[in-house]
């Protein structure tokens, strides 16, 4: 398969191309498996990118009202909003091992920093102290759950000695064990949408039933499935980054179903058995998605539609910056300028039909945007050189 073939299925599948937008919220995050959470913003812009006339309300509906998509910590203990029947799997398939991973740590951390002997215990206790306190269906702070229980008082140190080193609570990492746990989950917000400041509710009040139970090898099945669907073809590695699993679940997840191996430019990529034919091309296209949207930060293998950008918009982390797309391509990044103006810096010259669609697609999200600022929590290093 091309390179050619990849770009149109990422444009009809990721609901960039014109024909191939979504109808609602929740239509664009189920194409893509999910969005990507960690920067609220980011949330918003993805979604405005993929669903015409889509507004702040439209995705608060989604997310407070109908509930038909929930943030969820998972792959690669990353924050991501899915639509709400992907939970089971998603759960099995990633979160349930999150967890343990982030139990464990902040286990060790507490009994090292001398503030239990017995680790386990007092976090046992902490978290169903948590549970309990949000049982009477209210949605709660932070601030008042630590208010409320001081079990989740206290702190660890870290980096001793370093800049950015210093205590650190030990309470919120309490609620990211559940939340990861599937026992609460990120209710509603206090803060602006381009602001994080969760309000937190058990899974059973929010949800009106726990998550259902799943065996890891299902959901494992189950995520390396939609992704495939989504984001297909990919290779091993690619998987293996997007899932933050190991090359053996990926392996066994891939041997339980159909697949077909394709070559993708020598390397050996995998597709669903059914999902062979191949994609109509599609009418150029110009988009400009926010920092670390789900479709740059799909694959691992990124040379086919980042070309020689990377060390531009990506940081030492791998995190992306706002980008800028050109017919299935990055072509540049974007920020906004000190009067909430959308700025896009070309990184090539894609030519002149697509500098005038990106100048129009900056018009078109300055106006959505209405002058309000958004700063991405990691800005590319193309932001920081010229912005």
């Amino acid at each position: 398969m091309d390179d050619a073939e990849r770009r149109a299925r990422l444009a009809r599948r990721h609901r960039l191309a014109v024909d191939a937008r979504a109808t609602t919220v929740t239509d664009a995050a189920r194409s893509l498996v999910c969005l990507h959470g960690t920067d609220p913003a980011t949330i918003y812009l993805s979604a405005r990118a993929r669903v015409d006339g889509m507004t702040v309300a439209d995705l608060d509906r989604d997310l407070y009202d109908e509930r038909s998509l929930v943030k969820h910590l998972a792959m690669r203990r990353t924050l991501f909003v899915f639509p709400r029947e992907a939970l089971p799997f998603v759960q099995a398939g990633a979160s349930n091992r999150v967890a343990d991973t982030e139990r464990r740590r902040l286990i060790r951390d507490v009994e090292k920093a001398g503030l239990f002997t017995d680790g386990e215990a007092w976090l046992r206790a902490a978290g169903d102290a948590v549970v309990d306190t949000l049982a009477g269906g209210e949605p709660a702070s932070f601030t008042e759950l630590r208010d409320a229980l001081p079990l989740l008082a206290g702190a660890v140190t870290h980096g001793e000695g370093k800049s950015w080193g210093g205590p650190v609570s030990i309470g919120p990492r309490v609620l990211t064990v559940l939340s990861a746990s599937g026992r609460i989950v990120r209710a509603t917000n206090d803060g602006p949408w381009r602001a994080s400041r969760n309000r937190w509710a058990t899974t059973e009040n929010w949800l009106g039933a726990p998550i259902e139970q799943v065996k890891a090898d299902e959901g494992a099945a189950w995520l390396v499935a939609e992704w495939l669907r989504a984001f297909g073809p990919g290779t091993e590695a690619d998987i293996t980054w997007w899932m933050g699993s190991t090359l053996t679940t990926v392996r066994r997840a891939l041997s339980a179903l159909d697949v077909v191996e394709v070559d993708l430019d020598g390397a050996t990529g995998y597709l669903l058995a059914d999902d062979q034919d191949t994609v109509d091309p599609v009418a150029p296209w110009a988009a400009l998605l926010p920092a670390l949207d789900p479709t740059t930060m799909g694959w691992r293998e990124r040379g086919w539609f980042l070309g020689p950008h990377k060390e531009l918009l990506f940081d030492s982390n791998g995190n992306a910056g706002p980008t800028a797309w050109w017919d299935g391509r990055i072509v540049g990044g974007w920020w906004q300028d000190e009067d909430g103006q959308v700025v896009v810096h070309l990184l090539e010259d894609p030519g002149a039909d697509a500098r005038r669609a990106l100048d129009a697609e900056a018009a078109a999200l300055s106006e959505w945007l209405g002058g309000t600022r958004v700063l991405p929590r990691f800005p590319s290093p193309l932001a920081k050189q010229y912005a």
